[in-house]
């Protein structure tokens, strides 16, 4: 996925959808890894987005980074496929959000892609036991999913030390990733306790100065 011990994935949630190109252009080479996409139903959660339309054309105006998609949506099995085929590198769910988690990061593994699992600030971690030998990442939401620019919920910190303690445990490269609220007065913290893969939509698209931003954070994190 990555050789880079902290991956910053700005969501293009809050980028400039009349230039969406040029803007995750502009940000992947001001320093960014990961591009993020906030995947949204108006079922599962209560705001609509974007699909794979998106994703396709972003890989046809020739982006080449690593596509972070996050399905906030169910069912999940057919978005995700289409999600792979438009291009996707990792397809993150929720376990809500299907009848059967194992089946579901099973097809996605077998379309070639990378999975993870999302979990909600008041779903339990209990989800993972089973299945998270077979992920390559967690995604731990410290918001409620729905909309960008909401502010950090601080009981995640303890989920994140808790989630670290479990990857660490199994001994596989999965990523901790976290989503919600991560800005310039949080991300030392998210860091600390044991996230190694941080989202940032406002943070860093609503400011003048992409690579800058993305330079403070990285400084916030080390």
């Amino acid at each position: 996925m990555s050789d880079n011990k902290y991956i910053i994935a700005p969501s293009i949630l809050s980028a400039n959808f009349a230039t969406l190109g040029a803007e995750v252009e502009d940000v992947m080479s001001s320093g960014a890894d990961w591009v993020h996409f906030d995947v949204m139903d108006n079922h599962y959660v209560p705001n609509l987005t974007i699909g794979p339309m998106v994703c396709k054309s972003l890989r046809d105006y020739g982006i080449k980074n690593f596509i972070d998609v996050h399905l906030m949506i169910e069912p999940v099995d057919d978005l995700a496929a289409d999600f792979i085929n438009a291009g996707a590198d990792l397809i993150s769910f929720h376990p809500e959000a299907t009848k059967h988690v194992h089946r579901s990061i099973g097809a996605i593994k077998d379309k070639g892609c990378k999975a993870g699992l999302a979990i909600n600030p008041g779903t339990s971690l209990s989800v993972l036991d089973d299945v998270i030998e077979d992920l390559d990442l967690v995604l731990l939401m410290s918001v409620n999913p729905g909309f960008g620019g909401q502010s950090f919920i601080e009981g995640t910190l303890n989920k994140i030390a808790k989630v670290r303690k479990m990857i660490d445990a199994t001994g596989k490269d999965i990523r901790l990733e976290v989503d919600g609220g991560v800005n310039l007065s949080t991300i030392a913290e998210v860091a600390k306790a044991g996230a190694d893969t941080f989202v940032a939509g406002s943070a860093i698209f609503g400011t003048d100065n992409y690579e800058e931003t993305i330079s403070n954070l990285r400084a916030q994190i080390s």
